[in-house]
């Protein structure tokens, strides 16, 4: 029997090259400058492995030594820019080829140039590429040329590290692609038509953040202004299904509720994992700064975006996916819930927020963790500053039931989600779990500020507007509690890094927060009750953390003097209550005759004996507005990894799947 011998690959890459080397050869050929299929036979003869071989022969050739070389590059892209001419008769697989060679010259070109390519085409060529690219996205034309074309944006977008050094962005600003873009995300919300859509909300926000800082952004000035619902919502959803997305692979992996990182659990996912290299496990987290970047610009930017975050696509409340998940699943379930995964969406993009912010908070051991959750907590500021946004956390008509996701922590028992509440409910566990779970020596002081800022907005809206939520806050006095102890029982290792006095005051400012504004915002009497016998029964911490502000106040070289002393001002009313009612319960034991109270007896107490005179403290219901300028580093870095991510992972994968489909 004769068995067929296998095609050798060798003769046909073979092949293949050689049709693309006679872009690279330095001598004149006129076969290469008058055949108009050049486009079509060099397409032809990519495949992947021929792609590598490309970019490397690119990377060699000196432009400026090499001028025939630098000829037919550039009469190779004029042929490209000229073949996406939209005509009345659309040929709509020449315009696919011409696009797919820009793509894969300009991604060889910038990696090389550095972000140039001026010098292989000119001024007018290069607008007339864009206002091709423009023509095409405005056009009803196949998805799969809009697909491409969006992907060469793309690749010009990603070309340099650094955004604001890209040249080729200014031809965008000129060209301004953002209404064709926003009818293109309106349009590609639905899972078939999602890369398009997220490829949409990609490009807006990197030309959003193209010099915003430096000088006026067409891109920036009109997200701010935008106010077309239908597509707010659409931009919303993408941002959303891609949270979603992660929650729900996070918890189909979560089922070893003893697991030290979830990070380790999702190394076992072939989908989510390639290898176990740790820049794999890392990509995980990474890969959704982007999705966060464009939520932050729209809350930041355009007030209007603020109504997309309690937008529902169902009128009834269902529950989160990720309750359908107990702690205590077995594998053998994991079908069975990741089935439920698939029917039960979260209703909105505040659900959705919450549960991906608690997920990626738990894990802070690495670098990617904390930027991830800084951005979280950037994006939770803005928010909890918008009097609207506010309105919609705390309208009791507005409940949900959100899953927050809970460290592993030693003799503490994980409390059960209960009923549906009002969003600003989910966001104070929110805020306590961050508060409870990261007190170790490799303190986030930043996160912390962010914080106790974020529970002091919510306070003051509280406040504002008399709005009386039903909260446990006895759950938010002990973590402020514990906080405050973990500050002073470690300071001498914190002081080393951290100005704690600054924390250490904001956290006893929430108490005076209570104490002068509780009236308007506590939703009956008992709670104030309730937070003099707190006050009372932890006195010994209020008592040494003045005496650790007394011995700093004391030293001439303190070097954070001025807010050691607004510490030692701020902790005032706390101490005159705690000295008042000590009194007061001592001589109630003296006359009853009894060694100690319980804590009906302390709260009877502290119910007769409210003649008290407390310090007037200024400014409890004021806070410095959020200011850009100020976190302007952490997005400078935040935008050139996700630059890095997208030529890598999307760009790069564009390319692969091009030549290995031609």
């Amino acid at each position: 029997m004769n068995i067929p011998r296998k095609r050798s690959n060798s003769n046909s890459n073979k092949k293949s090259k050689e049709k693309y080397e006679i872009l690279f050869k330095n001598e004149e050929n006129e076969d290469f400058r008058v055949n108009v299929d050049i486009v079509h036979d060099i397409t032809k003869s990519l495949n992947s492995i021929v792609l590598e071989s490309f970019e490397l022969e690119v990377s060699k050739v000196n432009f400026e030594q090499s001028i025939i070389v630098k000829k037919n590059f550039e009469l190779l892209l004029k042929e490209c820019i000229k073949s996406i001419e939209l005509e009345d008769t659309l040929d709509v697989k020449k315009i696919a080829n011409a696009l797919k060679m820009i793509s894969l010259v300009m991604y060889c070109l910038l990696r090389k140039s550095n972000g140039t390519v001026e010098h292989i085409l000119e001024h007018e060529d290069l607008k007339l590429l864009f206002k091709r690219c423009h023509e095409i996205l405005d056009m009803d034309l196949p998805d799969s040329v809009q697909d491409i074309c969006l992907k060469l944006l793309l690749i010009i977008l990603t070309g340099v590290d650094n955004l604001n050094e890209n040249l080729l962005i200014e031809y965008l600003m000129i060209e301004n692609f953002f209404d064709s873009l926003i009818k293109l995300v309106s349009s590609h919300t639905s899972s078939k038509t999602s890369d398009i859509g997220n490829d949409v909300v990609l490009i807006i926000i990197l030309l959003a953040n193209y010099r915003k800082n430096e000088c006026t952004n067409p891109y920036s000035v009109q997200l701010s202004i935008f106010a077309n619902e239908p597509a707010l919502n659409s931009f919303a959803s993408i941002i959303n299904n891609k949270l979603v997305e992660f929650s729900h692979q996070y918890a189909s992996v979560n089922i070893d509720s003893h697991s030290n990182s979830w990070l380790t659990s999702l190394s076992s996912l072939r989908n989510i994992f390639i290898s176990d290299d740790d820049s794999d496990k890392t990509s995980t987290i990474r890969a959704n700064n982007l999705q966060l970047l464009a939520l932050y610009e729209n809350i930041h930017l355009n007030r209007n975006f603020v109504t997309t975050l309690a937008h529902t696509q169902n009128e009834s409340n269902p529950p989160s996916p990720s309750n359908t998940l107990q702690s205590s699943s077995s594998a053998s379930n994991l079908s069975s819930v990741s089935g439920n995964f698939q029917d039960v969406q979260p209703t909105n993009l505040f659900v959705s927020l919450f549960e991906y912010c608690s997920i990626v908070m738990k894990d802070y051991s690495r670098t990617e963790s904390i930027v991830n959750t800084k951005l979280c907590f950037i994006i939770l500021t803005c928010i909890s500053e918008d009097s609207y946004a506010n309105s919609l956390m705390h309208d009791e008509n507005l409940n949900f039931k959100v899953q927050i996701h809970r460290a592993q922590m030693r003799l503490r028992r994980l409390p059960k989600e209960k009923d549906a509440k009002p969003l600003a409910s989910t966001l104070f566990n929110l805020l306590i779990e961050f508060i409870v779970s990261h007190m170790t020596k490799r303190f986030p002081m930043e996160l912390y500020l962010l914080c106790i800022g974020i529970i002091h907005r919510l306070m003051v809206y509280q406040k504002r507007y008399c709005v009386r939520l039903n909260y446990n806050w006895k759950s938010l006095w002990a973590a402020l509690i514990n906080l405050l102890k973990f500050l002073v029982y470690q300071e001498q290792y914190l002081i080393k890094k951290h100005n704690i006095f600054i924390l250490a005051n904001q956290i006893i400012n929430i108490f005076n927060f209570f104490i002068s504004f509780g009236d308007t915002f506590l939703r009956t009497t008992i709670m104030y009750d309730e937070l003099y016998y707190e006050l009372n029964r932890e006195e010994k911490i209020f008592s040494e953390t003045h005496a650790f502000v007394l011995r700093y106040s004391a030293m001439t070289d303190s070097e954070h003097k001025q807010d050691v002393l607004k510490l030692l001002n701020s902790l005032v009313n706390i101490l005159t209550i705690i000295k008042h009612f000590q009194i007061k319960i001592k001589e109630w034991l003296v006359s009853k005759n009894l060694n100690s109270p319980s804590e009906e007896q302390v709260l009877s107490i502290v119910r007769e004996n409210y003649d008290l005179t407390l310090k007037v403290i200024d400014n409890l219901d004021s806070y410095e507005r959020y200011n850009e300028q100020k976190h302007s580093a952490f997005f400078n870095t935040i935008v050139t990894e996700v630059i890095g991510d997208l030529r890598m992972k999307n760009c790069h994968k564009f390319l692969i799947d091009f030549v290995n489909n031609v």
